[in-house]
């Protein structure tokens, strides 16, 4: 299984290995086994210009020497805080206590390795972006028997609802506040279900109001997660 996924991965072309971005938010233990939940953001946070240097190679290379299990969302520092707590970190913490599921062991990523300056920057090259990067997420998917995708935002579940062909909507949960932002789950024809949610660098799942856990708990039963 591994080998499937680390190959995918050093096969991508070289413009986007060789480009600054990241790969995997877990640790390789989480990319090994059954792992029901894939959790996906649309891609790296940072400057491209600022972290040239920081490419989706290096990255992976480094990912690749890491033994114990690891998250980025518990274990990194973000922001020269303490480990787990800044920006969307607790609250994706949050959603993986409601699920009861270890982040250090679920698989993690972004939909584009790739870094960029705004995501307007990102659209301008969607078709050349996906094509490049979904085979790996394909690997992961299959090789991990992933039913449930837990995409971060609208952007990040369009991408991932157009490639696995959801288009079938089992669910939703619209905030109870004011804003009433909604979270949206989208089953594909061959049983794969993407939870498009909140973004949680803007929407505080901690609060009940804006919390789409329990909806993700419903699609798991569907999905016999």
């Amino acid at each position: 299984m591994m080998q499937s996924i680390t190959h995918t991965v050093a096969n991508m072309p070289d413009v986007v290995l060789d480009a600054s971005g990241a790969i995997f938010y877990s640790a390789p233990p989480a990319f090994e086994g059954h792992r029901p939940i894939y959790i996906l953001g649309l891609n790296p946070g940072g400057n491209p210009d600022t972290q040239a240097e920081n490419t989706v190679r290096r990255n992976f290379e480094n990912w690749q020497r890491q033994t114990k299990p690891y998250s980025s969302y518990v274990d990194e520092v973000w922001e020269g805080t303490v480990a787990g707590a800044h920006g969307m970190q607790p609250r994706i913490r949050h959603l993986a206590d409601a699920l009861e599921i270890d982040l250090r062991l679920t698989p993690a990523s972004n939909v584009v390795f790739v870094r960029s300056a705004t995501e307007a920057k990102l659209e301008e090259n969607k078709s050349e972006l996906l094509d490049a990067c979904w085979p790996v997420h394909e690997a992961v998917i299959e090789n991990l028997g992933c039913r449930v995708i837990i995409c971060l935002g609208g952007t990040a579940g369009w991408w991932v609802r157009e490639r696995l062909g959801a288009d079938e909507q089992c669910d939703c949960f619209k905030e109870t506040n004011r804003r009433g932002w909604t979270s949206v789950a989208h089953r594909s024809q061959n049983g794969i279900f993407v939870c498009t949610l909140t973004h949680p660098g803007r929407a505080d799942w901690r609060n009940a109001q804006a919390d789409p856990s329990p909806m993700v708990n419903r699609v798991l039963k569907l999905a016999g997660s």
